[in-house]
């Protein structure tokens, strides 16, 4: 049997255009419904706020804004997935988690150049199944060095 992978399925929405993604999910801590997190001054753009999640601050990025793609109204199905990014906690806005999947190795090629507007800094690869692609996201790349340097001054550090 093949190496595989196992995935949190996530898509984003803009327009008439869905695209899926995936993410470790050893990556993943939980997948949570969108909280109204509390606006930071001067935070950068794609930082929606922070929220209290059982005591713990964590900073809540907006996925669609990070790749400079266009927002849309949160839905029911809209969630915040709660995942790790070199030690530190953050939400991902997301407008539906979807599914847990496996994913041989084999079936994943090398990211190209740009994807829907995402460059591939953000990626660790493109995975192919039957009738559709699955963009495979590096969390620990979502954000710059100065910008989790950033966020851990507010939101603190991952326990």
């Amino acid at each position: 049997m093949a190496e595989e992978i196992q995935l949190v399925v996530f898509k984003l929405k803009t327009g008439d255009t869905v695209c899926e993604y995936g993410v470790p999910i050893t990556q993943v801590q939980e997948i949570i419904p969108i909280a109204t997190p509390t606006r930071l001054p001067q935070a950068p753009s794609f930082v929606e706020g922070i929220i209290n999640l059982r005591g713990k601050i964590i900073p809540i990025i907006d996925l669609k804004k990070r790749f400079g793609l266009a927002s849309s109204e949160l839905s029911s199905e809209s969630r915040s997935v709660v995942v790790d990014v070199e030690g530190q906690t953050v939400g991902i806005m997301v407008d539906e988690v979807s599914e847990v999947l496996r994913l041989a190795f084999d079936s994943i090629e090398p990211p190209p150049a740009l994807v829907g507007g995402i460059t591939s800094e953000y990626l660790t690869g493109v995975g192919k199944m039957e009738d559709r692609l699955l963009i495979l996201l590096d969390m620990n790349k979502i954000l710059s060095e100065g910008e989790r340097a950033e966020l851990l001054s507010v939101g603190g550090k991952a326990s």
